[in-house]
């Protein structure tokens, strides 16, 4: 007959409960990492609204510049760096915006999970539709003009959409458990900026997929005329349509992509060459482009001195509009969507 050890049950029973204790506890800890939020920065305050939006409270983004800065001017700050160095994923703009500044954040991080070529380093501008490539080899004496197209490509709406498009499927990849959240998020993005371009009702009834391809193809007009719906468009589009063709004129080449997609005509630009202040020859030429298209508006951005803009406008009869090109850049731009919002809303009561 075997004796029973009362301790030995004891210790056996003890053992046991430490085991499922130890096993609840890993469990609890994987839960507790996989609810972390993701730690995003993106180059500028556009990606870090749009990235946001998509991972909503999975993920905690921020962006090195803010909407009131000039993002090609700006300086590897330790600050930056620090950022850079607990992040998961990294956002650019791309093409060349951030040549001066990025290379000396990402070498200081030494993060290997956002270096270039890294699951955790995102190039924006991968997909989206390009402006101004240059035909010719590039050269110093054109100014700051890059060699991959215009950079500025964020406000063109159709670019925004493919934006949100990009990052949703790398934060699918970087998070996968989540990306059901994300794609719910993208989806939701995508036809609030839908509306927002063509109007709700408008969308509602055709769609935002089928309203962008007969955009795109040059066909939108008549085809809405043709179904009856041409006084249904709303949002961006109907704000300015009547305005299509008219002149206007910049300081630097960084509307153009929004002018193309609304169908304003830049007649100049104050700087002579992309990122070269404007002289006074040059500034003379302006005021007499100005006249003989009878351009009303002078469109800058905050962070540029008024003087060549106020000069120009002040000869010429026309009215300058500062604006915002960038989330935060002014205190309606509180995102993306609402950056757009102002952009139209100034220029159309403008023009």
């Amino acid at each position: 007959m075997r004796n029973h050890n009362p301790d030995t049950g004891r210790r056996e029973s003890t053992a046991r409960r430490l085991a499922v204790f130890l096993a609840g506890g890993v469990c609890a800890l994987a839960a507790v990492a996989a609810a972390e939020p993701l730690q995003v920065v993106t180059t500028t305050s556009d990606l870090a609204s749009i990235a946001q939006a998509v991972a909503g409270d999975a993920a905690v983004v921020t962006s090195i510049a803010t909407g009131t800065q000039d993002p090609h001017f700006l300086q590897a700050k330790p600050s930056y760096i620090m950022r850079a160095r607990n992040a998961q994923l990294w956002i650019r703009v791309g093409m060349e915006l951030e040549i001066g500044w990025e290379t000396p954040v990402l070498d200081g991080a030494r993060n290997p999970r956002i270096r270039e070529g890294a699951a955790g380093h995102l190039d924006a501008s991968r997909d989206i539709v390009r402006l101004d490539v240059p035909t010719q080899r590039v050269t110093r004496a054109m100014g700051d003009v890059h060699p991959s197209g215009n950079p500025h490509y964020w406000l063109d709406p159709l670019n925004g959409r493919i934006v949100v498009q990009t990052v949703c499927d790398r934060l699918c990849e970087l998070a996968p458990a989540r990306a059901e959240l994300f794609r719910r998020n993208l989806a939701s993005f995508v036809t609030e900026l839908d509306r927002k371009m063509f109007g709700q009702e408008l969308v509602g009834q055709v769609g935002g997929n089928r309203l962008w391809a007969l955009l795109l193809d040059g066909g939108l007009d008549a085809d809405l005329a043709a179904s009856g719906l041409a006084g249904r468009a709303g949002g961006w589009y109907a704000a300015l349509r009547p305005h299509r063709g008219k002149p206007i004129v910049t300081y630097h080449r960084s509307w153009n992509y929004f002018t193309k997609r609304f169908g304003l005509d830049i007649a100049a630009e104050l700087e002579p060459k992309p990122s070269i202040p404007p002289g006074a020859r040059h500034l003379a030429s302006v005021v007499e482009t100005v006249k003989a298209r009878n351009a009303r508006v002078v469109l800058i951005e905050p962070f540029y001195s008024r003087r060549s803009a106020d000069f120009v406008a002040g000869r010429a009869g026309a009215t300058v509009v500062v604006c915002a090109n960038s989330v935060g850049g002014q205190t309606e731009a509180r995102d993306y969507l609402s950056l757009i919002d102002l952009i139209v809303k100034r220029l159309s009561e403008a023009l």
